[in-house]
């Protein structure tokens, strides 16, 4: 029978059976028992002690009950759990793994902080720290790829991607952005790929106003990016891969400064069009002939008024047919110093399509657009915690090489190996995780603990 402290509610499925009731009576059980990978995964790395030595306390010594690094631990592990909002933490105060994951005794510890606590931590936080924080972020990941490759990678490429970030109130340089139709921030993410891997490992989260151009912070963080990763892999060629918004001729010129190879791709114009006019006639007689969607490349020299010397312009003639429809002309036109074949160097273009998979992870499986706070630094503080987050699924991701969870997405990686309920024992020398035996991805769990550190 329920009490008032042990609540039950009872099904009646067929008049004959006998009834279910569930009681909620269950002490020190936790239905988030796969964080611990992501911590074991953090303990490697040393992902949060770096991102909370960052960020100074200035609060009083006496009265502080939640020290800095629980404060990060608390928000990105609710954030890997699906609880992206500092209103959640009331429901995950008393959690047993939650507080295990922060490092506080997962039955006798205290609860952890209340939104109030988080929302002044986030709040309390300044532009150097946050500076800092991103640097960190940055060293961990490289230093952590640095130690995995023993820094030996022939080639890095560096992609950097813009994407939108709606507002929905009065935070701080939220402005109305025409191309998405909406108020928003415009926060850009920079990835980078070692050798021929199909991983884009996020290097770099940085928020920016709504109204910002493209190239805008592009440049100090392709210079920062660059100092950090040949300072680990000196021996290797760097590339970049950037669309269409980042073309411009200080650009050009800073990448050739760099010394580094560049794929850009190029907004057409009547210039352009004027170039590739053949080339098109082309593809549209091969188009007709065939009935297919047709493409040829091609190249050219082109100089922009404002550039101070012609550049390689790599022409994609497209015609691109659907049935029931008249074919469409679809030029497009990248930039680069690579000397390759022209549809090889296209192609090489078009592997950067794969970020926008990056930028959907961090948005629908990590709500990166959970910036709701009326002051810009704090939201940029919870893009770069989210970017944490994702940090420790990329490499969860790694590590699950050989299972059915190698090329899993964060919600599905959340879904699987995350949510687990689990009971909580402790005793002097141990403490105890018994989870059901009939989990379904057991087999993979295991697979992956074991890759995190964890021993049979």
């Amino acid at each position: 029978m329920a009490t008032a402290c042990i609540a039950q509610v009872t099904f009646q499925f067929e008049p004959k059976d006998k009834p279910v009731v569930v009681a909620f009576d269950t002490p020190d059980a936790s239905s988030d028992g796969g964080l611990i990978l992501l911590k074991g995964i953090d303990t490697h790395l040393g992902l949060t002690k770096r991102v909370a030595a960052c960020l100074a306390d200035e609060r009083q010594p006496a009265k502080v009950r939640h020290q800095t690094i629980e404060l990060v631990r608390q928000r990105v592990f609710a954030l890997a759990s699906g609880s992206a909002d500092c209103n959640d933490a009331a429901r995950l105060a008393d959690d047993v793994i939650h507080k295990l994951v922060v490092g506080r005794d997962p039955i006798a510890g205290a609860a952890l902080a209340s939104q109030p606590t988080l929302s002044r931590f986030e709040n309390a936080v300044g532009r150097r720290e946050l500076i800092a924080m991103g640097h960190g972020l940055a060293e961990t990941v490289i230093e952590h790829h640095r130690r995995r490759l023993k820094g030996r990678a022939t080639r890095i490429t560096i992609d950097l991607d813009p994407t939108d970030d709606p507002t929905h109130g009065q935070q701080e340089f939220a402005f109305f952005n025409g191309h998405y139709d909406t108020s928003c921030y415009l926060p850009v993410v920079a990835t980078v790929t070692f050798h021929e891997e199909t991983e884009q490992f996020a290097v770099a989260a940085v928020l920016r106003p709504g109204n910002a151009p493209a190239l805008r912070g592009a440049r100090g963080l392709l210079r920062r990016l660059l100092r950090q990763l040949r300072a680990a892999f000196p021996g290797a060629v760097f590339r970049v891969r950037l669309d269409g918004g980042f073309a411009s001729a200080p650009l050009f010129a800073f990448l050739e400064r760099e010394r580094v190879e560049y794929v850009v791709a190029m907004p057409s114009n009547a210039r352009l069009d004027k170039r590739a006019r053949r080339l098109m006639g082309k593809a549209r007689v091969l188009s007709r002939t065939t009935g297919r969607t047709a493409h040829l490349y091609g190249e050219t020299r082109y100089a922009a008024r404002t550039w101070k010397r012609k550049r390689r312009v790599i022409i994609k003639a497209e015609v691109v047919r659907h049935p029931g429809r008249a074919p469409k002309n679809n030029p497009r036109f990248v930039v680069t110093n690579l000397p390759d074949d022209p549809e090889a160097v296209y192609q090489l273009y078009c592997q950067r399509g794969d970020v926008e998979n990056r930028l959907k992870e961090l948005h629908h499986g990590l709500e990166l657009d959970r910036t709701s706070c009326c002051r810009f630094l704090a939201n940029q503080l919870r893009v770069l915690l989210t970017l944490a987050a994702y940090i420790l699924f990329q490499e969860l991701r790694r590590r699950a090489v050989g299972t059915a969870c190698a090329d899993a997405q964060v919600t599905t990686l959340r879904e699987r190996l995350l949510k687990l309920a689990v009971w909580v024992e402790r005793s002097v020398r141990r403490i105890v995780l018994h989870v059901p035996l009939s989990f379904p991805w057991l087999p993979t769990w295991r697979q992956v603990a074991r890759a995190v550190g964890a021993t049979s």
